[in-house]
C-alpha cells in the first residue's frame, strides 16, 4: 500500500518528503487514540458526577487525582505536533471546525480550573467547584463529539447535519459516562460501584448508537469511503470489526445484566470491552480518512511542512517522546484494580486503643 500511494505521487518510497509525513500522521493518530483512551475516563467520571449525589461526588475526584495532570498532556502534545507538523491544513481546519474547538478550549479550561481551585478553596466552596469541573466534562464531551460530526459530514452546515451532529455529541457523551462507570467499577467499591453499573447500563445503548450512526453516515456520505470499504478482499476485515464492536457491547450488557442480579463484585471486563469500542472505532475513522487531512481535499503530504522543518520537528520528537512514555508510564501503571478509601483519622486512633468502630 505504501509503495503504491509513492508511485501514485511519482516520489521514491524513500523520499523523506514522503515518509515523514507518514511518520508524523503515525505519531498524530497515537496521540488522539492515547487521548480520548487515557482522558476519555476522566471526562467520563467528571460527566457522572453530575448526576451522583452530593457524598459521593468528592471520592469520584479524587480517584482522578493522579492522572489529573498527565490527561492535560495529550490535547496540547497533540495540538502542537499537528501546527509544526501540517501548518498548511491549520488554516482550513481551524476555519472550518473554529466554534466546536472553540467549545472544546472552554470546556478543557473550565474543567482544569476548576479541579485546581477545589483542591485549593474552603470546604463551602468545593462544591460549586466540583460542579464547575462536571460542567467542563460535559462541555468537553459535547465538544468531541461535534468535532467528529463535523469532520465526517465534511464541514456542512444544512439543518439535517446539525441535528446529526447534536445526536454524536449526545452519543459522545454516552461513551464517556461508559467508559467513565466501567472504570468506577473495576476502581471502587459499594454504592457508587452500585451507582456505577446503573450509569452504565442508560450510556451502553446510546454509545451504541452513536458508533453505528456515525459508521453509516461516514460510509453513505462519501463514495470513496464506501467503495474502500466495500471493494476488493475488505468485506472479511469490516465483517470482522463489526462482529468485534458487537461482541464488546453485548458482553458490556451482558456483565451489567449479571452485575444487578448476582452481586456488584469488581471486575475490568466491561472497561477492558469499552476500550476495545474506542480503539476499534478510531482505527476504523482513521483508515477511512487515510491519506486526507481535510476530506478529499487536503492530504498529509498537501498539509506537511518543508522537510527541513520536519526534520528540527522530528528530532524534538526522539528527544521528547521517551520522557513522555516514562512519565505517562509511571503514571497510569496503576489505573487498573481495587483502588481503597483512606481511613478517616478518628478510625485510626480508635484501633489503636482498641475502642469501638461503629460502622
Amino acid at each position: 500500500m505504501i509503495a503504491t500511494l509513492a508511485t501514485a505521487l511519482g516520489v521514491n518510497a524513500h523520499d523523506p518528503a514522503f515518509w515523514m509525513p507518514l511518520v508524523f500522521m503515525a505519531l498524530l493518530f497515537a496521540i488522539i487514540v492515547a487521548g480520548t483512551v487515557l482522558d476519555g475516563f476522566d471526562i467520563g467520571v467528571g460527566c457522572l458526577a453530575l448526576f451522583a449525589p452530593s457524598d459521593l461526588r468528592p471520592r469520584m475526584l479524587s480517584l482522578l487525582s493522579p492522572w489529573r495532570d498527565a490527561n492535560e498532556f495529550w490535547l496540547f502534545l497533540g495540538m502542537g505536533l499537528f501546527v509544526a507538523a501540517f501548518p498548511h491544513a491549520w488554516g482550513s481546519v481551524m476555519g472550518e471546525l473554529y466554534l466546536p474547538l472553540c467549545i472544546l478550549a472552554l470546556g478543557v479550561l473550565l474543567r482544569s480550573v476548576a479541579f485546581e481551585l477545589r483542591l485549593r478553596s474552603p470546604v463551602e466552596l468545593q462544591s460549586r467547584w466540583l460542579f464547575g469541573f462536571a460542567l467542563g466534562s460535559l462541555i468537553t464531551a459535547l465538544a468531541h463529539g461535534f468535532l467528529l460530526a463535523q469532520v465526517v459530514v465534511t464541514y456542512q452546515d444544512d439543518v439535517g447535519y446539525l441535528w446529526f451532529s447534536l445526536f454524536v455529541g449526545l452519543s459522545a457523551v454516552a461513551a464517556y459516562c461508559l467508559l467513565g462507570s466501567a472504570w468506577l467499577i473495576m476502581r471502587v467499591g459499594g454504592e457508587l460501584r452500585a451507582r456505577a453499573v446503573m450509569w452504565g447500563r442508560r450510556a451502553v445503548r446510546w454509545a451504541a448508537a452513536g458508533a453505528v450512526g456515525v459508521s453509516v453516515v461516514l460510509a453513505f456520505g462519501n463514495a470513496g469511503i464506501f467503495l474502500k470499504w466495500s471493494d476488493g478482499p475488505h468485506w472479511s476485515i469490516v465483517v470482522a470489526m463489526w462482529f468485534s464492536v458487537l461482541i464488546c457491547f453485548v458482553s458490556i450488557e451482558m456483565c451489567f445484566q449479571r452485575m444487578i442480579n448476582s452481586s456488584y463484585r469488581t471486575t475490568a471486563l466491561p472497561f477492558v470491552m469499552t476500550l476495545m469500542v474506542f480503539l476499534i472505532t478510531l482505527g476504523g475513522l482513521g483508515y477511512s480518512f487515510f491519506p486526507y487531512l481535510v476530506l478529499d481535499d487536503i492530504t498529509i503530504w498537501d498539509a506537511a511542512a518543508s522537510v527541513d522543518s520536519l526534520r528540527l520537528v522530528l528530532a524534538a520528537t526522539v528527544v521528547a517522546l521517551p520522557v513522555a512514555l516514562i512519565f505517562n508510564l509511571w503514571v497510569y501503571w496503576r489505573m487498573f484494580g481495587l483502588s481503597i478509601a483512606p481511613t478517616p483519622p478518628e478510625f485510626k486512633d480508635q484501633r489503636a486503643g482498641g475502642g469501638n468502630i461503629v460502622v
